[in-house]
Parts: structure tokens; sequence; C-alpha cells
């Protein structure tokens, strides 16, 4: 029962984390339109920045204005490139490859920065050691708030897109931009702050995560193909959808990698034979399949994902 407690603890844990960085994405395609490949790579420059930011002005701040900077970075990226392309009519596709280029030149730029060698983020000090104690077992403190976080983000984001003013002007731009900037409203500076917004939550992902992680090069490459997983199953452009597929993800792939099964123990249960060679795999050892798995099975029985919305004009 302990394990079982803390496993869900852990995985629940890192699927808000998911979804912290998940939901800027879907909120930069549900509003735009924009499939950002260069997601994850605001995710590591937010954790390369909130370290840098932090060793001068604590965590903190770094929470705050990691966040900010990539934020602007976003904006301009979408100010100066993607807005240029969405002029001229290339498409979505000339979109994509922008963001595809865009995702390695930050690669680049963070590893003549900082170098290539991992770097290691400490929990502040108000945070550290462990907040409650469940059959025997501690769970950290640190965890506990990058759950608030996650949660407060959702019930923002929520208050922000469906219940104030702002948000519907963001809608109404993405379907009716005619009939809103005849309103009064500048929808191409909209469309930048929805990008930003979206680039800044990635950051404080990034911040918030990197006590958790090894912060290196790769990260935006280890965890960005697990993201675009949890928005495909979630459903593209859902919110909801984003948080329920990273609670499954993040939930099956923590007990996978607890779990001391093997390949052999578990398959009679579905009948069939293994290979030899197969059966002393564990699930550990398969847990970073899993999402994978999650993904090809989601498409075969349900393309538009968990929450999506049915296209019928396909």
């Amino acid at each position: 029962m302990q394990s079982v407690v803390v496993n869900l603890l852990n995985g629940v844990s890192y699927g808000l984390l998911l979804f912290m960085l998940s939901a800027g994405l879907t909120l930069i395609f549900s509003m735009l339109g924009v499939l950002n490949f260069a997601h994850a790579s605001f995710y590591m420059l937010g954790a390369y920045v909130g370290l840098s930011v932090a060793k001068y002005a604590g965590f903190w701040s770094a929470l705050v204005l990691a966040p900010l900077l990539v934020g602007a970075l976003g904006a301009a990226l979408e100010r100066w490139l993607l807005r240029r392309v969405r002029r001229h009519g290339h498409g979505h596709l000339a979109e994509l490859l922008l963001t595809f280029g865009a995702a390695y030149l930050l690669g680049e730029l963070v590893k003549l920065g900082w170098g290539l060698g991992p770097l290691s983020a400490s929990v502040p000090a108000l945070l550290d050691g462990p907040l409650f104690t469940i059959y025997g077992a501690a769970f950290a403190r640190y965890r506990v708030f990058m759950m608030a976080v996650s949660l407060a983000m959702l019930g923002i984001l929520y208050a922000v897109l469906r219940v104030s003013k702002a948000g519907l002007i963001v809608r109404a731009a993405l379907t009716h931009a005619s009939a809103v900037e005849a309103l009064g409203h500048d929808v191409p500076r909209v469309f930048t702050g929805v990008f930003a917004a979206g680039t800044a939550l990635a950051a404080l992902a990034g911040v918030i995560g990197a006590p958790l992680f090894v912060i290196e090069p790769a990260m935006a490459d280890s965890l960005g193909s697990i993201v675009f997983v949890v928005v495909v199953i979630g459903g593209l452009g859902s919110l909801g959808g984003a948080l329920a597929a990273s609670l499954l993800v993040g939930c099956v792939q923590t007990f996978a990698v607890a779990s001391e099964l093997s390949l052999g123990e578990l398959w009679p249960t579905f009948g069939g034979a293994l290979p030899p060679e197969w059966d002393a795999l564990t699930l550990a050892q398969l847990a970073p399949l899993i999402p994978y798995v999650l993904l090809v099975a989601m498409l075969a029985v349900r393309p538009r994902g968990l929450f999506g919305q049915r296209d019928d004009h396909a």
C-alpha cells in the first residue's frame, strides 16, 4: 500500500509538470493554430535562464524573471518571424518548419552560452525537506509546491480564456479577425501576446522542474517528444485533454519505472509466447516506450484524442 500511494503521488506530480509544459503548447495551437516545435526549447531555455537568475537574485526572482524574459523572446519570434510567414500566406507548414529551425537555433545558443556539461539547480531553503509522511514515506515539500503552481496555472488559464473579456477577444480574433479589428482591437498584437504567454508557461515549467532534473542541452529533446505525445493523446487544442493526458502519462510511466514485473511474467495474461530474449525485460526498462505505445493506441482507436473535437470537414 505504501508503494502504491507514493508512486501515485509521484506520478501525479510528474504529470502536473508535464501539464505545465503542455499547457503552453496547447494554448498556442488552440489560439493560433501553430504547432510550435520550439516549445520544449523554450522550456530548456527557462531552466537555464532561471538557473542564472537564481545565482544572483534567488529562486523566487528567477520564478518571475525567467518566464518574462523567455516570453519576451517568444514574442519577438512571433512578431518578426511567424507574423511575416503568416502575412505572406505560406500556410501552417512554413510555420512548423520555422519553429523547427528555431528549436535547433535555441539549442545551439544554449550550448554556446552555458556549455555542454550538465548543471544542477538547488531547491530553495523554504521548500526543502518533507511536507508530510504517509505510510512511513515522506513526500517532498517542493513537489507539493510544483503541484500547487500547476493547478493554480490551470485555474488562471480557465478564468482568462473562458470568463474574462481578454479571453473573449482572443477567441474571437482567431475566427473573426476582421470583425475584431473593426471593433478597435489590434489582432496581430493579440496573437503575439498569446504566443508570448505560451512560451512563458514553458519557461515557468523549466524553472520549477530544474531542481528535479539535470539541466542539459538534451533536456529539450528528452521531454519535448513526450509533451507532443501528451498533446496528441489529450486532443490538439484541448486544455482539459492536456491535463488528463498529462496525469495518465505521468502515473503510468511512474508505476512502470517502480515495477519489478518482467515482460515474461506479464505477457501470459494476454496470451501467446515471447521470444526467450524478451522474457527478462522489465517494465522499468520499457518505461520510456510507454508514452509512445499510448500514442499509437490512441491514434488507432481515437485519432482526435481524448477531448479533441471531431473535424466534420475532413
